[in-house]
């Protein structure tokens, strides 16, 4: 059985010439013919080159590895129950599924409160985040959740302003920033700014403290995507030129005469900017830590990437160590930007092994005694019912769930729903409900009454869609919390999943399907073994 597709994807916009007949081990055509003209990925690379490393179309798309894991969340079921309630009387007119509470707060003094267990971890100067980013924002904080802004938003920006290689004032920052603020309702949610290597050397998140009232910064140990810095294309030559400027890689370098000569002629129509690796050591991110303390940080975070399981050791142990609030470990197989494409399928730890692994290191500590911050799991949720196993999986540790590429989805359709709504050409597919907002959008109505006429009419469809997005999966999580009787997520429990494969049980100390509740059902059915008769 072969887990990967090597050759052909339809993210790099390649594919086989026989393919149905394909070496499973490289991928290639069983019969590779002279004077095929390169519809693979080996045969555009003999053209496009390092182009063909990354995703495609860039800028208009979010990106997920198509890998297929020996075992995935799939491979787990959720228990329920006929019996009892957890966080409510036991009483079918009050054990509801609208009762369940999805409520969570944390932080050192619990004031980070969330309407829902979910957050968005970390979407930075990507074109396609920076397109959705207003729909993104104001739904999430008419949700009442969190929301990351990511890498290099400070650097990326034209009209940053610096002094002494330091930002003192931004345009796309303060935008992302306000978007969010502008919009927060009753104190619920969190605007949070993440910084890696060239960030914290721009000075981004002391000035997203100081100078925009951010509350929470998050320190970045690199993604579920890749594991080396974030990367995306630049098609002008002056921004270009600009970001070399400020430290970042650029290839190829845009102040060579060549180079430039040559992306005038249109050899190449994009460069490329990287950001660097990090390296860590407890020292300096100890330091790093109460730098961002000492500016008046209130919150801070740490995000993970999918890296061995020593660096995942370390995460949680500087974590638990330096008292950080919150942890996001993320998962193998994930990228909402323009992650290289053969990486973002074939590193890093996947879903069920890292969290499983995460789960045994946060009950080590927790068992000795010592503090843990709130941890948050990343890596391919898209739905209720694996928000549930996210949670259950990781329970009592894990609180939040991070999603990127779903509500990112969710805000790119709202979006362009809008835009077919204002040319009146809403597709049939979609004109069956309706043709106005009104109609289309079925949370339209609560959020008309709680927001009053003017500012709905002000809401971009985009924050409608991811709105009525999150609106989903807070009902359908309520209903499979009712399901197990679990009323409040201080409930939820591993007890909650059951393995369908003996190999799932094994990686993640879940119990296999079979031997659920074996103890209870030997107390239940209350049989004493029949005796063995005497043969004569």
């Amino acid at each position: 059985m072969s887990y990967s597709r090597v050759n052909s994807s339809a993210a790099t916009l390649t594919k086989n010439r026989t393919e149905e007949s394909i070496t499973p081990s490289s991928g290639m055509c069983v019969t590779c013919v002279d004077g095929c003209i390169g519809m693979c990925e080996i045969g555009k690379s003999a053209y496009r080159g390092h182009e063909v490393i990354y995703p495609q179309p860039f800028g208009v798309i979010t990106t997920a590895a198509e890998k297929t894991y020996p075992v995935d969340y799939s491979h787990f079921n959720i228990m329920g129950t006929a019996v009892g309630a957890h966080g409510i009387e036991a009483d079918s007119d009050k054990a509801i599924f609208p009762a369940v509470n999805l409520e969570v707060a944390f932080g050192h003094d619990k004031d980070i409160k969330f309407r829902m267990p979910f957050m968005i971890p970390g979407i930075g100067s990507t074109n396609i985040a920076k397109n959705n980013w207003e729909g993104l924002a104001i739904g999430t904080a008419l949700a009442g959740t969190g929301l990351t802004i990511g890498e290099n938003v400070v650097g990326m920006d034209p009209q940053t302003v610096m002094k002494n290689g330091h930002v003192i004032d931004t345009v796309d920052m303060k935008r992302r920033v306000k978007l969010f603020m502008d919009h927060q309702r009753d104190g619920y949610g969190a605007i949070i700014v993440q910084a890696n290597v060239e960030d914290t050397r721009l000075g981004a998140q002391e000035y997203a403290i100081q100078q925009l009232g951010v509350k929470c910064v998050e320190l970045k140990w690199g993604q579920g995507a890749k594991d080396i810095g974030g990367e995306v294309k630049i098609a002008d030559l002056k921004k270009a030129q600009l970001l070399h400027e400020r430290g970042y890689i650029v290839l190829p370098n845009p102040t060579d005469p060549y180079v430039i000569q040559a992306f005038e002629k249109g050899a190449f129509t994009e460069f490329e900017r990287h950001s660097r690796v990090g390296m860590v050591t407890e020292e300096s991110f100890a330091k790093r830590v109460e730098e961002l303390r000492a500016a008046g940080a209130k919150y801070v975070f740490l995000k993970t990437g999918a890296y061995r399981p020593a660096d995942l050791a370390r995460a949680i142990k500087f974590a638990s160590k330096y008292k950080l609030d919150l942890l996001t470990v993320d998962a193998a197989g994930g990228g909402t930007g323009m992650s290289p494409w053969r990486m973002m399928n074939e590193w890093g730890i996947p879903p069920v092994e890292i969290h499983s692994l995460l789960y045994q290191y946060a009950k080590r500590l927790h068992d000795a005694g010592e503090y843990l911050p709130a941890i948050a799991v990343a890596g391919g949720f898209t739905f209720e019912d694996l928000i549930f196993k996210g949670l259950a999986m990781g329970a009592p540790f894990v609180k939040l769930v991070g999603m990127a590429r779903g509500p990112i989805a969710a805000a790119m359709v709202g979006k362009t729903i809008g835009k077919t709504i204002d040319e009146h050409q809403v597709p049939v597919y979609v004109e069956r409900f309706g043709t106005t907002k009104d109609k289309i959008f079925v949370t339209a109505a609560h959020l008309r009454k709680e927001l009053g006429d003017a500012e709905f009419e002000k809401l971009p469809t985009g924050a409608i869609g991811l709105y009525t997005y999150y609106e989903r999966l807070a009902q359908g999580l309520r209903q499979m919390m009712a399901g197990s009787r679990r009323f409040a997520l201080e409930y939820m429990s591993r007890d909650d999943l059951a393995a369908l494969t003996p190999q799932a049980a094994q990686i993640s100390g879940i119990r296999y399907i079979m031997d659920v509740d074996k103890e209870e059902v030997d107390k239940i059915l209350n049989v004493a073994a029949a005796p063995v008769k005497a043969r004569h």
